[in-house]
């Protein structure tokens, strides 16, 4: 098993904002944990590249996936470990259902630590739909 986790949340607005905000690669820092900033000088096509800044380093995803205004996949490799964070907006009732899949694979040596990995990604990133829900509805975290 690769997945680390999977996670839906329904967000009270239409899902051509929802997709927008999705997208809005300056903001995405807003609501993702752990990184202060996220650039890419591309629009959002499969094979652009996003560089996030986090925890004094850049890390670099590739959208591998996309289905514009329902889905995408951001895709990252380090070494020997690929994270894959499928995204997808889905029109429900008056809102919009948002679901994100994080799947994590490994190779070589690296798949010893595979559910190490995936255990501490699920615990850093498992919320990341609720940020990004309190974001788009203009909420803030309690604290």
């Amino acid at each position: 098993m690769t997945q680390a986790f999977h996670a839906t949340t329904m967000i009270d607005r239409p899902p051509a904002a929802v997709w927008a905000a999705l997208t809005d690669w300056p903001r995405a820092a807003d609501w993702l944990p752990g990184v202060d900033a996220v650039r890419t000088g591309e629009s959002t096509a499969v094979g652009a590249r996003l560089t996030m800044h986090a925890r004094g380093k850049d890390r670099t995803s590739t959208i591998t996936a996309l289905d514009p205004g329902r889905s995408l996949t951001l895709t990252s490799v380090q070494g020997g470990v690929t994270a894959d964070y499928a995204y997808s907006v889905d029109p429900s009732g008056g809102g919009t259902a948002v679901t994100l899949t994080a799947d994590v694979r490994t190779r070589g040596w690296w798949t010893v630590f595979g559910p190490l990995l995936r255990a501490a990604i699920r615990r850093a990133d498992g919320g990341q739909l609720e940020a990004f829900k309190r974001t788009v509805e203009g909420r803030r975290a309690s604290p």
